[in-house]
């Protein structure tokens, strides 16, 4: 994987080690920051589910001011860990280890101005993020991937062959 655009073009990303990681596909990434794009200056970012981390350090290379990354998996935090080390960008990250949902339900409203999502596809994990976020949005811009036959209740939803990706917006 590599980041495709702005401060770190063309530079590598590592993925963990661990077969249930889907990397996120150039196509999918380049659509998602195509809408994301105009939020991101200076925006503070969450990363829910980040996994390596491609989706939060995409948006520090695009312009974002700080990126916290909330991942749960040994594998994944040791690849974050490496990449952010990689790309020299520890001042403007924090990595938490928890749980992706917990996380984000105890967000006040709009924490961040932008949070991002790749939740794993085999759970109902996109369902529930949404369900928090409609209570209480903890972003003002909401972004996830999930399996395009999956009906979510967002405000703006693209399909890409098997993959889609949902954006709801605060209030």
């Amino acid at each position: 994987m590599r980041i495709i655009a702005g401060e770190f073009r063309g530079r590598m990303i590592t993925s963990p080690a661990d077969p249930r990681v889907r990397p996120i596909t150039g196509r999918i990434k380049k659509a998602w920051f195509g809408i994301l794009e105009p939020h991101l200056p200076d925006a503070r970012v969450v990363d829910l589910f980040a996994g390596s981390g491609s989706l939060g350090l995409e948006a520090l290379s695009r312009g974002a001011a700080h990126v916290d990354f909330v991942e749960f998996s040994k594998p994944s935090l040791t690849a974050l860990g490496a990449n952010i080390a990689a790309l020299g960008v520890e001042d403007r990250v924090r990595i938490r280890r928890a749980d992706a949902l917990r996380f984000a339900a105890k967000l006040p409203e709009r924490a961040y101005e932008v949070a991002v999502a790749d939740p794993p596809f085999s759970t109902d994990h996109a369902t529930r993020l949404i369900a928090i976020f409609r209570d209480r949005p903890f972003a003002a811009i909401l972004a996830l991937q999930h399996r395009a036959v999956l009906e979510l209740d967002g405000d703006d939803t693209r399909r890409y062959g098997t993959h889609a990706l949902t954006f709801c917006h605060a209030p």
